[in-house]
């Protein structure tokens, strides 16, 4: 907008900081009333078989215990799977806590001790005795590679991979530069700050107001309503605050179904929070293993590629990511062929998690393309350079907006990539040898239909209005900073209110389509509620704006003006009063345009830069420096931007380096369930990081001009450090995460 704002475009802290760091922001734990009682679940210790019998008997003589769930005596619920599916559920059968006997994972939920208080439950639960009927548990995607299968039904069309194009094998065979290599990738576990956790407080009349850990309120009411066939109005469900969740919380999870049935079937309100120990038996990224073999001629330019990628779904669900497709669109290559299939496994189903798909398929990409580089003799950035492509050609689309050759640019002057020698093992810092790598980062840039709802006061101040979810990344912030730019107020005169399933309906928050999502919206709606202010404005007695239409009117300094000359107005105190109206509320909804869809494709992209220092003898590797530049169209707010991206990098870290859940495959049990085994990066492994927003402007992918920075910041960095890795050492580690005994492993090998 052609105003100077004063609010879009500022690094604002985040609004709702104050609360969170003095701890006036509720988390879905922290209601309480009264008498309400709490749940403590006993989990499954078998990964595979059936529950032969179950004792709860010295349990129940327990003080404080009110009752014991199991599968023999669970209330009824629905019966067909349809409902028992979120809005973003899988094909396959969604999983039913107590459904049966029969054990599908290590960890499922067997039993749900109820009692006066969270001690009583949690010492109670440790006196079930469950007697198993065990089974041989499959929980090793390596051994299980042959049982691999294509999904019969595709999650979503484009998650599919496209047919090949060209001539791929005849390519590749004539081609003077080939490599084929192997990556494989250990499952990841999620682990936000805050952990799962519903409280349900049951009101006089039966209504049910719950505190659900969620991305999506009105997702976990439409679950909660469906599965226990309760009516829309009789259930509200608020997550004003979600202490992260990284995909983790996109789909209901077994708390929230524990806490409404014991709920309805005691008739008093219920808490039930799980453990540490209990998010490792939730949602995770897959195991994965990927083939990827490239081709190029004596310049480098992209012959073939051919890009098979395979990881682990559950029994009762088929997961997918969009895993090999990017392979197709990255690059220009006019001959390609992308397969992809899963592999049942005894574990719980994983889910989304921080970019599911790009994360693992570039992954393996982008090492890929590095060890091309040094087959051919060619700096790994000019090999990306020499291969860059305007279009998607997986989907035959010109791209709205592509400012990847400035990432490029601008990442490789700040890093210093032209100091860099080719040579791997060159480069020492005393006994550490170092190493520089970079690698490609994508993501889809996607819209999901929003509604909001804003309201103008006549004192001035805005309301915004939207159910959408902020998971710590700033939507309170981003919503209220377009509402004041539309209204030319400063945003301490906008409130925002988010998470509860009253308010104007928004998807889950996810694939880092919520700000170009719910801010078109918000925008809108602000417009819309211009236009009312113009309607009553051309009712004035000689309305100077009589004649304009709602595209030539804005908001500056409290009037109502032409866009083109700001002198011709009127205030908007007179407009209001005049019309007798204390404020003007209005709603809007957006959604994807599908005319642009069908003729352009939309992505977010970045260039990783990295330093690693490699202790020569002990093989202990650390990450001195990354610079990510990333192109994202508008950004909205810097300082939030930046702090998404930050947090990517440091989540591509663990990928690379540190992260693995891992599974005894003679028990079928994750043995490193807690946050002492399970090894995330920690404040001595993050060094010296640096963002860059490199400039895009973008009329296509939203109204706003905003594409998602959620995702794309782990988009290539587990890559990136696989590079550098070989660039200090000259050992090539295609297994992640890299851990000093794999460097020091692949040096006895040679």
């Amino acid at each position: 907008m052609p105003i100077q704002s004063k609010a879009v475009g500022l690094p604002l802290s985040r609004v709702e900081g104050p609360l969170k760091v003095t701890g006036g922001a509720r988390y879905a734990a922290e209601s309480y009333e009264p008498g309400m009682l709490f749940g403590v679940v006993v989990p499954a210790t078998i990964a595979a078989g059936h529950i032969a019998s179950i004792d709860v008997s010295a349990a129940e003589r327990f003080a404080g215990v009110v009752k014991i769930f199991t599968h023999e005596n669970r209330p009824s619920t629905a019966y067909r799977d349809s409902k028992w599916k979120d809005q973003v559920a899988l094909p396959g059968h969604p999983f039913r806590p107590l459904e049966g006997e029969r054990i599908l994972f290590d960890g499922q939920p067997v039993a749900l001790v109820v009692a006066e208080s969270f001690e009583a439950a949690r010492d109670a639960a440790t006196l079930v005795r469950v007697h198993y009927l065990p089974e041989e548990p499959h929980t090793d995607l390596m051994r299980q590679l042959h049982t691999s299968y294509v999904p019969p039904v595709p999650r979503a069309k484009e998650m599919m991979p496209p047919p090949p194009r060209g001539n791929t094998q005849a390519a590749f065979d004539a081609a003077a530069i080939r490599i084929s290599a192997d990556y494989r990738m250990d499952g990841e576990h999620h682990n936000p700050m805050e952990l799962f956790a519903t409280t349900v407080l049951l009101g006089d009349d039966g209504t049910l107001t719950i505190h659900d850990k969620t991305q999506g309120s009105q997702n976990s009411q439409d679950y909660v309503c469906n599965v226990f066939g309760l009516a829309t109005e009789t259930v509200v469900v608020r997550n004003a605050y979600v202490g992260g969740a990284f995909g983790q919380a996109l789909r209901p999870k077994y708390q929230l179904f524990f806490a409404v049935m014991a709920s309805l079937d005691l008739k008093r309100s219920m808490k039930v929070e799980m453990s540490r120990r209990e998010m490792f038996y939730l949602t995770w990224r897959p195991s994965s293993f990927q083939t990827v073999s490239l081709a190029a001629d004596r310049e480098g330019h992209l012959q073939a590629i051919r890009h098979h990628a395979v990881h682990a779904t559950s029994r009762y669900e088929d997961y997918q990511e969009n895993v090999a497709n990017w392979s197709g669109l990255a690059y220009r290559c006019d001959n390609v062929e992308l397969s992809y299939e899963i592999v049942k496994l005894d574990v719980a189903t994983p889910g989304d998690m921080r970019a599911p798909g790009a994360a693992t398929g570039i992954t393996a990409l982008e090492a890929a393309m590095d060890e091309l580089a040094y087959e051919a003799g060619i700096d790994p950035l000019e090999l990306r350079l020499r291969n860059f492509v305007h279009r998607d050609q997986n989907q035959d689309k010109d791209l709205t907006s592509k400012a990847l050759h400035a990432c490029y640019r601008e990442g490789a002057a700040r890093f210093g990539w032209a100091g860099r020698s080719q040579e791997p093992g060159s480069m020492q810092d005393g006994d550490d040898l170092v190493g520089w790598g970079m690698a490609t980062g994508i993501w889809e840039a996607s819209m999901s239909p929003a509604e909001a709802t804003v309201q103008y006061c006549a004192n001035g101040t805005v309301v915004v209005s939207a159910a959408a979810s902020d998971i710590g990344t700033g939507t309170y912030t981003i919503l209220g900073q377009i509402a004041a730019e539309c209204f030319d107020r400063q945003i301490g005169d906008v409130t925002v209110r988010l998470g509860d399933s009253t308010l104007p309906k928004t998807g889950v928050e996810g694939g880092s389509w919520t700000a170009a999502s719910s801010g078109s919206a918000v925008q809108a709606a602000a417009k819309a509620v211009i236009a009312t202010l113009l309607k009553h404005a051309g009712k004035l007695h000689n309305s100077p704006l009589a004649r304009a239409s709602a595209d030539e009117v804005e908001v500056a300094e409290g009037r109502l003006v032409l866009e083109a000359n700001h002198q011709v107005g009127v205030a908007i105190s007179e407009i209001m009063a005049t019309a007798g109206l204390s404020s003007i509320e209005e709603s809007a909804e957006v959604g994807p345009d599908k005319a642009l869809a069908r003729k352009f494709a939309a992505y977010t992209h970045s260039a990783i830069f990295v330093e690693v220092k490699v202790d020569s003898e002990l093989g202990v590797i650390r990450v001195t420096r990354v610079v990510s530049a990333v192109a994202a169209g508008r950004i909205l707010n810097p300082k939030t931007a930046r702090s998404q991206i930050l947090g990517g990098i440091v989540m591509g870290l663990g990928m690379a380096l540190h992260e693995e859940g891992m599974i005894d495959h003679r028990t079928g049990r994750i043995v490193n369930h807690n946050l002492a085994e399970y090894h995330i990066p920690a404040h001595a492994d993050v060094d010296n990081l640096e963002v860059i927003f490199v400039e895009e402007d973008d009329d296509k992918a939203s109204p706003i001009g905003v594409k998602g920075l959620g995702e794309i910041g782990i988009v290539g960095v587990a890559a990136a450090i696989s590079n550098a890795i070989f660039h200090a050492t000259g050992k090539r580690v295609r297994s992640f995460p890299i851990t000093m005994d794999k460097i020091l492993e692949s040096e006895t090998r040679q």
